[in-house]
């Protein structure tokens, strides 16, 4: 039951029914309800806050799920790219290197030019990052995979002409010289007998009397045959294929034409003192890849382990130039 409040008028002297203003009233009822208002407010923002719907809760599990699958991919991606460093580097010191083929380049494998950072937390990342992320990785492994796909390749066709490229490897000496006593000037710096000052020698010096027959040392289609005026007098080049040339200078006779197709061992030509020479012999010299290199370690088919040890002190040992 409601209690009545009651109030002494002072001016009638008597007890009088207290009654509350219909404003004040209002505001109180007003009050409640915004007061009401904003404790439900807080309450809910409260459940959201700390309590998942249950859409929430299958939400989080997925995410949970789907990061842990991405841990376990990328550590296959990791392993994956290892493997495939081992295989870039065996193709490049024992597959090329077996066939003398140029190593390929880290830029043209489309390896990273930098390093990522190490992401330190998975967590962190949204789902769209972490796709995003693994299409990355995934794509430069594509490339890289297919890359080696086409060295392979390559190298499957070096196989194939192993034979062809062994013919054409300058492997014997380009005079007959069994008693290894014809090494005149050898590869590399030495007093020029004409200029009298010291000069690089590109090649190596095969003394004999004139006419003696000057040999192929590999097979190949003559590049050049006849006078030089660069000193080499009547010279021969040989385009041997597989990035290898040989030269045979100081000819008194040449005995091919340019174009002609020569095998290993076929005479080209005859040992004379043309050109820029002081006296009879063979200049040769081994040009690979378009840099000359030293003669004396393509000299493999014709000499024994003993031999060519001999033909290395004589070739230290021997400056005499004629060239």
């Amino acid at each position: 039951m409601k209690k009545i409040k009651y109030f002494f008028n002072t001016h009638t002297l008597r007890f009088e029914k207290a009654e509350v203003p219909l404003r004040v009233r209002l505001l109180k009822t007003f009050g409640f309800v915004l007061a009401s208002l904003i404790t439900a407010i807080i309450i809910v923002l409260l459940i959201f806050q700390y309590v998942d719907s249950p859409k929430e809760k299958l939400l989080r599990q997925q995410n949970e799920s789907f990061k842990a699958n991405y841990s376990v991919l990328q550590d296959r991606v990791k392993q994956l790219e290892l493997q495939m460093v081992e295989l870039e580097n065996r193709d490049n010191d024992v597959y090329r290197s077996i066939f003398e083929a140029d190593p390929i380049p880290d830029s043209a494998r489309l390896k990273q030019m930098e390093a990522k950072k190490e992401i330190l937390s998975i967590q962190n990342l949204t789902s769209t990052e972490l796709t995003d992320n693994m299409a990355s990785q995934l794509n430069r492994l594509s490339l890289r995979v297919a890359f080696q796909d086409s060295s392979y390749a390559e190298i499957n066709n070096m196989v194939k002409n192993k034979e062809k490229l062994l013919k054409a490897i300058p492997a014997i000496q380009p005079i007959s010289n069994k008693d290894l006593n014809r090494i005149g000037s050898s590869f590399g710096y030495r007093t020029d007998p004409i200029y009298k000052n010291i000069r690089m020698h590109q090649g190596m010096d095969f003394t004999a009397p004139s006419g003696t027959p000057i040999y192929a040392t590999a097979d190949g289609v003559i590049e050049a045959a006849g006078f030089s005026p660069d000193g080499y007098g009547n010279k021969v080049v040989i385009n041997h294929g597989f990035g290898y040339q040989t030269l045979y200078g100081h000819m008194i006779k040449v005995n091919t034409q340019t174009g002609q197709s020569v095998s290993r061992g076929q005479v080209i030509g005859y040992v004379g003192s043309t050109g820029k020479s002081t006296g009879p012999h063979c200049h040769y010299e081994v040009i690979k890849r378009g840099t000359k290199v030293d003669p004396i370690y393509y000299f493999y088919n014709d000499l024994t382990p003993e031999q060519f040890d001999r033909i290395l002190k004589a070739a230290a040992n021997n400056k005499q130039s004629l060239d």
